[in-house]
């Protein structure tokens, strides 16, 4: 099943291009290419290489919604199922150029009801918690709270203690 979305988003024009077209294709399988394309492009969140092969792997197996403007892959969410009503944000990643264009926000916009529509009540992301400086993943935590986000729990050693986990949640709303 392909879902198709077109939102046109509106920025101010001393940052952006005044409208930007973005249509969003999924779920798909077979992604690797696309994840590869924009993870490659976005080094200091995906800066190491074990961690970007295994989301390239991980585009070829879970449900994958890819964002386009102008017929050009310029992002890509992943989904993973742990449980029957609830669902991670295994990835999301938008090429620099794109960013602050809504096309992160189109990409939810479009995996939210479609998870919805499956009964899943609740999305949860990790990220990089507060407890690590990093100016680019307080951008992202920004992203996940303003598409109402909330933050549940930090696990200051999940990954490592060098790199402390933030996980977020929020509820999915049924469409159909």
């Amino acid at each position: 099943m392909t879902d198709e979305a077109k939102i046109t988003n509106t920025q101010h024009p001393s940052t952006t291009p005044a409208r930007t077209a973005v249509s969003i294709s999924g779920p798909l399988s077979g992604q690797g290419d696309v994840c590869e394309l924009v993870l490659r492009a976005l080094p200091q969140w995906f800066g190491m290489e074990i961690g970007v092969l295994k989301y390239i792997r991980k585009a070829g197996e879970l449900p994958s919604f890819v964002a386009y403007c102008g017929g050009e892959a310029v992002g890509i969410a992943l989904v993973e199922r742990h449980f029957e009503r609830s669902a991670e944000l295994s990835l999301i990643g938008v090429l620099p150029a794109r960013h602050r264009m809504g096309v992160g926000r189109a990409l939810l916009a479009t995996i939210e009801p479609w998870l919805g529509d499956q009964g899943v009540q609740f999305l949860q992301v990790k990220t990089l918690s507060a407890r690590s400086a990093d100016a680019n993943y307080a951008r992202t935590r920004a992203f996940y709270v303003g598409m109402g986000f909330v933050p549940l729990e930090e696990f200051p050693t999940l990954w490592n203690e060098q790199n402390p986990c933030l996980m977020l949640i929020k509820a999915c709303a049924r469409v159909g």
